[in-house]
């Protein structure tokens, strides 16, 4: 689903599609497995809800697990996307911050669940 990208980033492409509410969700067995594969350090018991944080266009989001969200789909809200998404769902390009980029951008989002590993 994600590769190598750079120092701090993986790139994959998922399809997004507009969401209500106020978080950017995916499949939650996605989600986990990400966490898993991606954020956990495989030291000690690890958690694997934690939001992975994702770059879509020009901004960084959290994104949760939620059951009933389709596999491969980026469920985002409609404010957190640039040019919106045009016959949704739309295959985009989306970058996955890694653990210590991530947790740096949780952090100065306030935000007090930082991805395993860090």
């Amino acid at each position: 689903m994600f590769e190598e990208f750079s120092s701090g980033y993986y790139f994959g492409r998922l399809y997004v599609e507009p969401v209500d509410g106020d978080r950017a969700l995916m499949q939650r067995a996605q989600h986990e497995h990400v966490n898993e594969q991606l954020y956990a350090t495989g030291e000690g018991v690890e958690r694997l809800d934690t939001p992975l944080v994702m770059k879509l266009d020009n901004r960084h989001f959290p994104v949760h697990g939620e059951e009933g969200v389709p596999s491969d789909t980026l469920a985002v809200p409609e404010d957190l996307l640039d040019d919106g998404v045009r016959n949704p769902p739309s295959l985009r390009e989306v970058l996955l911050a890694k653990a210590d980029r991530a947790s740096q951008l949780l952090r100065l989002s306030g935000s007090t669940d930082p991805p395993a590993g860090t």
